[in-house]
């Protein structure tokens, strides 16, 4: 298939053209607007004269028609009293704060977004001869275009990715409004607002999911410990001496709190002992009587 080529033609460039081609009258009457000039001079010439400011452009029309040239300014330009007509158009930077918009997510929840368009004339020519009000015009597709990008992502998507969103939402507006002399520096989603009923269900689940994660954490804890301890009992079984310089050092560390009563328990192996010396004692007795 044969690639095509299309080429978008700005009505400034078409009307440019058709207005050199005045008719006869109004030759005339542009003649006659030059005569009163000069007859009227000095006073005309305050007529005349026309100041548009830095930020601004004039787009004059002649007899209804484009004047070709482009938008004036900034500083003085010169038109022709009764038949010269110009709009002036601001080029700063306009700020709109897109009304609070109910969208319906992806995921059939029902969200509240709020977002900020910025937006400037790039072509004064194009936006007053487009559009019969061009900042009306953006404000009111700015909204469509929230409402249409956001209701094709989820509620996740929309909490987290709202860079994204609103690089997107750059993109399909500036698309738009070109045609339009329009150019949309920024957009920025400003906040996503859910029902009371979704936070609190959403709440919970934070509340459940910490929960879980402190729980499993505990329970690992407790494994490992339970691991050490083990593996200290093994140590100490294999060695006794290692168990009396454990109750060594337990001795220690409780003398060297606040004084108080302790009530120590005695040790099996020493009592053992005792028992042990004492029945030879017996026995020793017992064989010297016999």
């Amino acid at each position: 298939m044969a690639s095509e080529t299309t080429r978008i033609t700005f009505p400034d460039e078409s009307k440019q053209r058709s207005g050199e081609n005045f008719g006869a009258c109004s030759y005339i009457l542009i003649i006659l607007s030059y005569i009163i000039v000069i007859l009227t001079f000095p006073i005309a010439i305050f007529l005349c004269i026309k100041i548009v400011q830095e930020y601004e452009r004039a787009v004059i029309f002649r007899l209804g028609r484009l004047l070709p040239g482009g938008a004036k300014g900034p500083g003085l330009f010169f038109i022709l009293p009764c038949i010269d007509t110009y709009r002036s158009v601001d080029l700063r930077v306009i700020s709109y704060n897109v009304p609070p918009q109910e969208i319906l997510s992806k995921d059939s929840v029902t969200v509240t977004v709020d977002a900020v368009v910025y937006f400037r004339v790039s072509n004064a020519t194009i936006a007053i001869t487009n559009i019969e009000d061009y900042t009306g015009s953006t404000k009111l597709l700015a909204q469509t275009t929230l409402r249409n990008i956001l209701g094709t992502k989820t509620l996740s998507e929309m909490l987290s990715d709202r860079e994204s969103i609103s690089h997107h939402m750059q993109t399909a507006l500036d698309d738009a409004t070109e045609q339009w002399g329009v150019k949309v520096e920024r957009v920025e989603v400003k906040d996503v607002r859910l029902p009371i009923q979704m936070q609190r269900a959403m709440a919970a689940e934070a509340e459940a999911a910490r929960e879980a994660k402190a729980k499993f954490i505990a329970a690992e804890g407790e494994q490992r410990a339970s691991v050490a301890l083990r593996e200290a009992a093994n140590t100490i079984a294999e060695s006794p001496a290692a168990l009396q310089l454990r109750y060594l050092q337990t001795l220690s560390t409780i003398s060297a709190e606040h004084n108080s009563t302790i009530v120590f328990p005695f040790p099996i192996e020493m009592f053992s002992f005792f028992t042990q010396f004492a029945n030879k004692v017996c026995n020793f007795v017992d064989s010297s009587y016999t």
